[in-house]
């Protein structure tokens, strides 16, 4: 696993405890992984993701990774409809490793609340928050 200054982490993202991401994209927010949890995860083998059209509560579990390691719970950032999913990740779930903030997002929501979006850790406050668990 590498150290945290080796890992990325962008400064237009917003970041949740669980490790998730979010990018607000016109009236949609797109969620993946940090760069953090894909280290600590290993190679992912697999990902399950929602359906479109389906409705998540605040911190609902949305989906699953397994890597090499373990399987790993999704909790989804924000309340909101799945309005995308990537179906890349079907046939090439290494995309997470590879590219977590690009080609390896995970789903797009349309939130119930785009203001929570500001509720959420910025680059500076995940990074003292990752730590601080250490």
């Amino acid at each position: 696993m590498k150290e945290i200054s080796e890992l990325t982490f962008p400064d237009n993202l917003r970041y949740a405890k669980d490790h998730e991401w979010a990018l607000q994209e016109g009236d949609t927010i797109k969620i993946g992984i940090s760069d953090y949890a894909q280290d600590q995860l290993g190679d992912v083998v697999f990902v399950e993701l929602p359906a479109v059209g389906d409705t998540f509560e605040k911190e609902d579990e949305f989906g699953t990774v397994e890597s090499v390691k373990a399987v790993s719970e999704l909790y989804i950032p924000l309340a909101g409809e799945i309005v995308a999913i990537n179906e890349n990740l079907e046939d090439t779930p290494e995309l997470l490793n590879n590219a977590p903030y690009g080609d390896g997002w995970l789903i797009a929501i349309k939130p119930e609340n785009p203001d929570d979006l500001n509720t959420m850790m910025d680059k500076s406050a995940y990074i003292s928050m990752l730590k601080e668990q250490e």
